[in-house]
């Protein structure tokens, strides 16, 4: 997928090798990553024309959700033009020169801590929980002590100039995050491709509102891959989904059910149509 250049500017929110980071170069190589300190920055830098893509993690098939994107994205007016999913290979890294009989502590962001009890056990480790995996790599390499290691992407240690101790100390190996990634406009999209569409809407305050909602997506043969809930304003009556469906809008099937849909929400819109990612079908084939 390209957007008017094949060099542009993508923005994501972390440090410098955060897997955001990775992300956005691992789908874009050759375009220039932008880093911000949170997903609003990020979704800001697309909208006010100081990146023409953002980067933006929505779920992780371990953690669950990544919060705010349901409110973040219709707010700030961007289209998703594209997904990306993204494996999580965690390294154990140190100062040049250190060795993982020295290692002492162990740091990193408190989602990834959780993902490595295995080798913290094995070494004997003592966690300390920090703001962001690429920032822990940052601090142990301006540190400069072998008794402090982090846990991060080898992009992290490439650009901290920390060695890497061990790759794939990750106790799941399976570890892959989902991005939606946001443009200012929606992007043509490709005949030849299956795509997707991201749809948010509020159910009506009545009973069988949600069963009456999602039926039309059965009964038209729509396969449904995602349905989240949020609550809306701290209330706890009014409900928000997020719903990622397989299929184009325009088609009969999906056109249907999403006619269905709006007329029993009391809110709807599409937040995005956009190409599959690969990864998604050969998730499907069984070799991912």
């Amino acid at each position: 997928m390209t957007v008017g250049h094949s060099h542009g500017r993508i923005a994501f929110q972390g440090r410098p090798g955060a897997y955001s980071d990775l992300a956005c170069r691992t789908a874009y190589p050759g375009w220039t990553t932008v880093p911000c300190e949170t997903f609003a920055g990020a979704i800001s830098t697309v909208h006010e024309g100081g990146a023409e893509l953002a980067m933006l993690a929505c779920e992780n098939n371990l953690a669950g959700r990544v919060p705010d994107i349901h409110a973040l994205l219709p707010e700030a007016g961007l289209h998703i033009v594209g997904e990306h999913f993204q494996r999580v290979e965690h390294c154990l890294m140190g100062v040049p020169g250190a060795t993982l009989e020295q290692a002492r502590k162990v740091h990193t962001h408190p989602m990834a801590l959780g993902q490595v009890r295995g080798v913290i056990k094995d070494l004997h480790l003592t966690p300390v929980a920090e703001f962001d995996t690429a920032g822990a790599a940052e601090m142990v390499a301006k540190w400069g002590r072998s008794e402090d290691v982090a846990v991060a992407s080898e992009l992290a240690a490439e650009l901290h100039g920390l060695t890497i101790l061990r790759r794939n100390v990750e106790d799941a190996r399976h570890n892959t995050t989902r991005f939606y990634i946001a443009a200012r406009e929606p992007l043509p999209l490709p005949e030849d491709r299956p795509v997707m569409t991201t749809v948010l809407f509020n159910v009506r305050n009545e009973p069988g509102a949600l069963y009456k909602v999602l039926g039309g997506f059965a009964t038209n043969g729509v396969n449904m891959t995602r349905l989240e809930s949020y609550m809306l304003d701290g209330s706890f009556a009014a409900t928000q989904f997020l719903l990622d469906v397989e299929g184009r809008p325009d088609r009969p099937n999906l056109k249907q059910a999403l006619a269905e849909l709006e007329f029993f929400s009391a809110s709807f819109r599409i937040l995005g149509v956009y190409p599959q990612s690969p990864f998604r079908q050969l998730k499907k084939t069984g070799m991912a």
